[in-house]
């Protein structure tokens, strides 16, 4: 009971309020939503400051920056839900802030696009090198068919293509990437996308900011050919991963194209199965299905492995 109360409390004040239907939007930062609200920074920061320790919300730092959303887990979460669907729909003053958040979102989407046009070209160059995208991403899609994923983490996300992809399918999905500039992108994706259950998040992909046993399905699509460690990485998406959870690593196979070493810092020319296949059994997991699709000039290939789940006890003893 006093959970409760502590959250109706954090929550009852018109700001708190116009906050939560801002932030059930999608992720703001605290400069985003005083420009939207119209309030100083340090009031708007004690606002978002309460409602975290009640935990309405979820805050994640991003360098200079913290983005904050309507939490996704818990008692808090529960009750933001059911705070919102008492909120009028005709107030006027929540839909001047949805007016608000509307032009945020729109010179937030031309920022992430101007810097993805200046750096599309490197990109398109690997493109034609191989497969078309969308046979990828249609052999991505059939590993997870019928698996009813709740949490989904993609390593190195990039511009959160994954998540499109595979957004419609999962309740929940997480990004994790180190350049600001790449999330930004993949920010302006997701909203485009309507995929407002999806998220990304600055990190190291060596030591997600995720906990152990926290996803039921991992990703990691074309990353490890620039990982100075591609083991670990691997190990890294098994610690995330539940028992009976399933991971796709998408790569390379060998090849011997320099150009990619040279002008675009790949570390490794591809991989081979049974190198990948180790790393998975070192990492405690099984390794599954191989997929190879070959294209013009490399073969893309997709990994699968998945952790075994844990034994049933009571069945055992019985």
């Amino acid at each position: 009971m006093e959970a409760v109360l502590t959250g109706l409390r954090a929550a009852a004040e018109p700001t708190r309020l116009r906050l939560l239907a801002l932030l059930a939007q999608g992720e703001l930062t605290v400069s985003e939503l005083t420009h939207i609200l119209g309030q100083s920074q340090p009031r708007v920061s004690r606002h978002l400051k309460l409602m975290c320790e009640a935990g309405l919300l979820d805050r994640y730092p991003e360098g200079a920056w913290v983005f904050y959303r309507l939490a996704a887990k818990g008692g808090g979460a529960a009750l933001a839900r059911a705070l919102l669907d008492l909120l009028p729909a005709e107030d006027p003053t929540i839909a001047l802030d949805q007016e608000r958040l509307a032009m945020v979102r729109v010179a937030r989407a031309a920022k992430a696009q101007d810097y993805f046009t200046a750096n599309a070209e490197r990109w398109d160059e690997i493109r034609g090198l191989n497969v078309d995208d969308a046979e990828v991403e249609r052999a991505l899609v059939a590993v997870f068919a019928g698996r009813g994923v709740r949490d989904l983490v993609d390593m190195g996300t990039g511009t959160g293509r994954v998540l499109e992809v595979l957004g419609p399918h999962v309740e929940r999905g997480v990004g994790v990437d180190l350049s600001r500039e790449m999330l930004a992108v993949a920010r302006a994706n997701l909203e485009r996308a309507g995929l407002g259950h999806c998220m990304v998040r600055q990190g190291d992909i060596t030591q997600l900011p995720l906990a152990a046993a926290s996803a039921d399905a991992v990703t990691i699509h074309q990353v490890l050919h620039y990982a100075t460690d591609p083991a670990a990485v691997v190990a890294e998406a098994a610690r995330v991963l539940q028992p009976g959870g399933t991971l796709v690593i998408v790569d390379f196979a060998p090849h011997q194209l320099e150009v990619l070493r040279d002008e675009h810092a790949h570390h490794r020319l591809g991989f081979a199965d049974d190198e990948v296949a180790g790393w998975l059994r070192v990492a405690g997991l099984e390794p599954g299905p191989v997929t190879r699709l070959p294209g013009q000039h490399l073969t893309v290939v997709l990994w699968t492995a998945t952790r075994a789940a844990q034994p049933n006890l009571k069945g055992a003893a019985a």
